[in-house]
């Protein structure tokens, strides 16, 4: 297909263009320029809320997480919330035991 360019008119990519490449309205695009060669790239958006170092961090934690869970390092599943309120209770008082273990070996 071909267009004649013109002083004042936008330059046009006619519809059946636009829909042979897939473009549909709101789609951002770059333009690219070698030469006398002007390239059009959908630019793609962004769906990601976190920055590449966060998403690396989460990615981090996330893994180490999952190596816990394989060396069997979890609680439950509790059939009730106060199942589960009573394991934390049992956890905050085992470390609250080893600390003052802690404390005392070292004086």
């Amino acid at each position: 297909m071909t267009v004649t360019v013109k002083n004042k008119t936008p330059l046009v990519v006619p519809p059946a263009v636009r829909r042979q490449a897939g473009l549909k309205s709101g789609d951002r695009l770059e333009f690219k320029v070698s030469g006398q060669v002007i390239t059009i790239l959908p630019k793609p958006t962004t769906t990601d809320e976190y920055t590449p170092a966060e998403r690396r961090a989460i990615d981090r934690g996330i893994a180490e997480s999952e190596r816990q869970y394989a060396a069997g390092k979890s609680y439950g599943p509790f059939k009730t919330a106060a199942e589960a309120i009573a394991s934390l209770d049992a956890n905050l008082r085992r470390r609250r035991v080893a600390k003052k273990k802690l404390a005392s070996a070292s004086r």
